[in-house]
């Protein structure tokens, strides 16, 4: 069967000063328009929500997530169908549910290396999640800590072929791997990895570690907040942002998560060290 999220291309690799002929495999980019269909069943309408671009795959998970994460739904129970064709999805609610729109104004593309790029105003940048404040006893050994990050490199399938993908992953607090997504986009990886979350009703996710393959941004905690995770491991560096929003949201965060090290920058009470 054809991968979908790899696209082999013939190239000419230069090495020592000699030049050879022979294939390569490249993640997969594409366009996916995220269209939405809500209202009374004799008034449907239909909205293009997004384009954003994302390697082919999970894509009902990404538009779920994405809704989810962008605060335009909030529960399963208002979706009433979800159908994909090519790189057309779209997203049917029940004829009761009414959409929040507000804040979700965009210049409609998104690019696969920003999920925040496009929005229309400053305060549409910021989501509010309703599992703020909510409790939980996740409690983690620093030392399981370190071999998470070999447990994702092995579990990414099309990174080892491509070198090209961002990972986003879920563990158990005893580091057993439950469910890892990739995309080009980092956000995308998220939102599959939320939207997976969401369309088993298995939100909030407080009780997990959500492990992400580079640097955790602004962007991407906000995400992990409005899906309620309270533990996130990053391998690369947090910005300033994402740590002030992991600390509003009483989300532990880690940092630079490689080579038997890391920086907690919030939320150490859960990290045994």
């Amino acid at each position: 069967m054809e991968n979908v999220q790899v696209k082999k291309v013939n190239i000419t690799k230069v090495s020592n000063g000699k030049s050879t002929i022979c294939d390569d495999d490249l993640a997969a980019e594409e366009p996916l328009e995220i269209r939405l269909i809500y209202g009374k069943i004799n008034e449907r309408k239909k909205k293009n929500i997004s384009v954003t671009m994302r390697t082919p795959g999970n894509d009902k998970e990404l538009g779920i997530g994405f809704l989810f994460t962008e605060g335009i739904i909030n529960n399963s129970e208002q979706v009433s169908g979800v159908n994909s064709e090519g790189n057309i999805l779209e997203i049917s609610l029940n004829e009761n549910e009414t959409p929040f729109l507000n804040n979700s104004e965009r210049n409609f593309y998104t690019t696969s290396s920003c999920g925040v790029c496009g929005k229309s105003s400053i305060d549409a940048v910021r989501t509010r999640s309703q599992y703020k404040g909510i409790k939980d006893n996740i409690c983690v050994k620093g030392e399981m800590l370190y071999s998470l990050t070999a447990k994702l490199r092995e579990q990414q399938s099309v990174f080892k072929s491509t070198g090209g993908l961002h990972a986003s992953a879920l563990f158990e607090p005893d580091g057993k791997l439950l469910l890892l997504r990739e995309d080009v986009g980092r956000h995308n990886a998220l939102d599959k990895i939320i939207g997976s979350a969401f369309m088993n009703n298995e939100l909030p996710v407080n009780n997990k570690i959500l492990l992400l393959s580079g640097r955790a941004s602004f962007e991407l905690i906000q995400k992990a907040a409005m899906a309620g995770i309270k533990v996130i491991a990053a391998v690369g560096a947090p910005s300033g942002l994402a740590v002030d929003m992991a600390k509003e949201y009483d989300i532990t965060l880690i940092g630079f998560l490689r080579n038997e090290r890391f920086n907690i920058y919030s939320g150490e009470n859960r990290i045994i060290v």
